[in-house]
């Protein structure tokens, strides 16, 4: 049986490569049917902020890839409360929809999982 996968993106969508890099292990391993999962947390959140320009930072948009999250068979999309809330983010109608998890919720979702990756 495959080891189940969490992956954890923790960096904003146009600092650096790690966001499209997460959501490229994602989509790989969904198409191979690992069982995994993706948490947004810290700055990771941001990559859910509607309506994003990456235009003006000459980057590629991140939307169509989370989007597709689900299609690739990554169902299970959570994001942090309290990294949400210190970016003034709403936990209500995420895109695409996800679980929201407060702190101890979090631990358990990571002591759930047989490897962490962290981006």
């Amino acid at each position: 049986m495959a080891k189940s996968m969490l992956i954890i993106s923790r960096q904003a969508p146009w600092s650096g490569p790690s966001a499209r890099e997460a959501l490229d292990i994602a989509l790989a391993g969904g198409a191979f049917d690992l069982p995994l999962a993706m948490l947004f947390l810290d700055d990771g959140v941001l990559q859910l902020a509607p309506a994003q320009q990456p235009d003006a930072v000459q980057q590629k948009n991140l939307a169509a890839n989370l989007q597709a999250l689900p299609l690739f068979g990554v169902d299970e999309l959570f994001a942090c409360q309290r990294s949400l809330a210190r970016r003034g983010m709403p936990s209500e109608g995420l895109e695409p929809a996800m679980t929201v998890l407060d702190d101890a919720e979090l631990q358990a979702l990571i002591a759930r999982f047989d490897q962490v990756v962290t981006l």
